[in-house]
């Protein structure tokens, strides 16, 4: 029989997952169809369950000196909702094109993180904001880049008594974040090609710090340096014109269902644009 632990505390928490092997349980929309996936191709085990809905304060969103922090347990909707400067603007977007309704009420921020898909639609806007993850565990606290975190396809640096409780973003004066992502429909998709991006710009208007991020174009999300360098001191009204094939080089866009890999840079490149574009 499959145990189903609901503790109210993280030292609790912690205790538990670090005592035995648990699937962690936030908001449960990754982690129910896949365990029905399995049931229906005859695949009867499951593992305990951590469910972590029920501690305390980890569903905050908090500003501090040095820039922002979410919790592990903050929604899709609670960010959507949340008072945040402009930078923010692209991650606010993709929540709301994340799965329906239903899903944005109960899915979290960092339980698509952890699901590392490379069409997760928020890991390109957290690499775009710069983010780390605090990681907590009975031997104390760490912090990693998002960079770092994710590893590759649905692959993550979480160690087996590890659960992440923190998002931290720094602050990035007068930014402005933008998100685009392409499907097959405009509604409840998987995402073919996606782009984020956050731009600050001088009092002259010329960009004075630029990340661009990629997703669903390779095994992870990444971010485009060779963009960003190209795109600083570009006047804001004139950055539509940098992105260029070349930029796309370090890609590994794959040949599906949803799209070939040919496709995928093409539009990548185009989404890129309207990025930039939409800032202007």
């Amino acid at each position: 029989m499959t145990a189903y632990h609901r503790p109210t505390t993280l030292q609790a928490a912690l205790a538990i997952r670090a005592a035995q092997d648990v699937a962690v349980l936030a908001g449960g929309t990754d982690i129910f169809p896949a365990r029905t996936a399995r049931a229906a191709w005859g695949d009867p085990a499951h593992r305990d369950v951590l469910d972590i809905s029920a501690i305390g304060g980890l569903d905050r969103i908090e500003a501090t000196a040095e820039g922002w922090r979410i919790g592990c347990l903050v929604t899709w909707t609670a960010l959507m909702q949340a008072a945040m400067p402009p930078a923010f603007d692209g991650l606010k977007a993709a929540s709301r094109e994340v799965g329906g309704m239903q899903v944005q009420n109960r899915g979290t921020l960092v339980g698509n993180l952890v699901t590392a898909s490379p069409a997760g639609d928020g890991i390109p806007n957290l690499l775009a904001l710069d983010a780390s993850v605090e990681l907590a565990s009975p031997r104390g606290v760490r912090v990693l880049p998002l960079s770092d975190f994710v590893t590759g396809y649905r692959a993550t640096a979480l160690a087996a008594d590890e659960l992440v409780t923190t998002l931290l973003v720094p602050r990035l004066d007068g930014a402005r974040g933008a998100f685009r992502k392409l499907g097959a429909r405009h509604y409840l998709v998987i995402s073919i090609a996606m782009a984020a991006c956050v731009v600050a710009t001088d009092a002259a208007g010329r960009i004075s710090t630029a990340r661009i991020a990629l997703g669903a174009c390779s095994a992870v999300a990444q971010r485009l340096p060779g963009l960003e360098a190209a795109l600083a001191g570009v006047a804001l009204r004139d950055a539509v014109a940098v992105p260029q094939a070349a930029h796309l080089e370090n890609l590994a866009p794959i040949d599906d269902i949803r799209a070939s890999a040919a496709y995928r840079r093409d539009a990548a490149l185009v989404l890129l644009r309207d990025l930039l574009e939409a800032l202007r």
